[in-house]
């Protein structure tokens, strides 16, 4: 699933171009990719004709335009959702679930924006009134790379919970966009086994566990994410060079990029969490 640097890497592209666009047309090629939006494909299309994209907007792995009538067209990517941008009359993605085009700009080389999508864990809504935040996701805690995320709240209520570390990372009502890949990423860096008792960290590793998580993920938005396949790419449907500097994801068995010792893989809530056990030593009290 895409996390937060393919995410953002998504946003970016989508208020490059169609921020400013009027759309023309919305065309629902499953009804199961628009499901969220309980009034249906038709209500769905009804309400985006003729309305202007004000730009674009995220919320950890949540994205949203905002719209001139005031609500929002709310996206979630799920597994394998992908925003891509075509010339019109170019070929149909095998996977197009909902397509969208835009009237034409004197001097601007004609596009259409299209909800392409495999699996269809992803899907499409529209957030009445819903242009500064949907509450549909208001819920969901700020993102570290949100200029108002609190630093010394979040330390203080990491440390507050009773679980493993790596469990609160995950956790979107404390800290949202931080999902299994820069989770390990970040505790790697942090020297920080997955297991450690949130409650027995001290203030200054919490405070370094987030500056790691913070930097790994400027470094992969840089790099254009992650992509293991061709589920995940940008708008302009070119993969992310990020897993060439994963530290230990996905690289059990390989030497660890600071100490030389193999990579451990171990069972982490139905996935995997990946560790340097000399780096990040297992806790004696930890919570696994």
């Amino acid at each position: 699933m895409p996390e937060l640097p393919e995410v953002e890497v998504v946003r970016r592209g989508l208020e490059r171009f169609v921020a400013g666009a009027h759309i023309a047309a919305v065309e629902v090629g499953h009804p199961r990719s628009v499901r969220r939006h309980l009034a249906g494909p038709r209500d769905f299309c009804d309400r985006l004709i003729g309305r202007r994209i004000l730009g674009a907007c995220r919320r950890g792995k949540y994205l949203w335009l905002p719209l001139d009538s005031g609500d929002a067209l709310l996206a979630h990517l799920g597994m394998s959702g992908q925003f891509v941008l075509r010339q019109p009359g170019s070929e149909d993605e095998r996977h197009l679930r909902v397509r969208f085009s835009f009237v034409p700009v004197e001097g601007r080389t004609p596009f259409e924006l299209r909800f392409v999508d495999q699996r269809m864990f992803g899907g499409l809504s529209i957030s009445t009134g819903g242009a500064r935040l949907p509450a549909e996701i208001n819920h969901i805690a700020r993102d570290p790379l949100d200029p108002e995320f609190d630093d010394q709240a979040f330390v203080a209520a990491l440390r507050r919970r009773r679980t493993g570390v790596k469990r609160a990372l995950l956790d979107q009502t404390l800290i949202s966009g931080v999902g299994n890949i820069y989770a390990d990423e970040a505790l790697w860096r942090a020297r920080l086994h997955y297991a450690r008792a949130t409650e027995l960290l001290r203030p200054r590793e919490v405070s370094t566990l987030l500056a790691e998580v913070r930097a790994v993920m400027v470094a992969a938005i840089d790099s254009g994410g992650t992509s293991f396949d061709s589920l995940y790419v940008d708008v302009n449907g070119r993969s992310g060079y990020f897993e060439r500097e994963l530290a230990v994801y996905g690289r059990e068995g390989q030497p660890c990029r600071r100490c030389g010792t193999p990579i451990r893989r171990d069972p982490f809530m139905n996935r995997s969490s990946f560790t340097c056990p000399r780096c990040q030593r297992p806790p004696r009290r930890g919570r696994w």
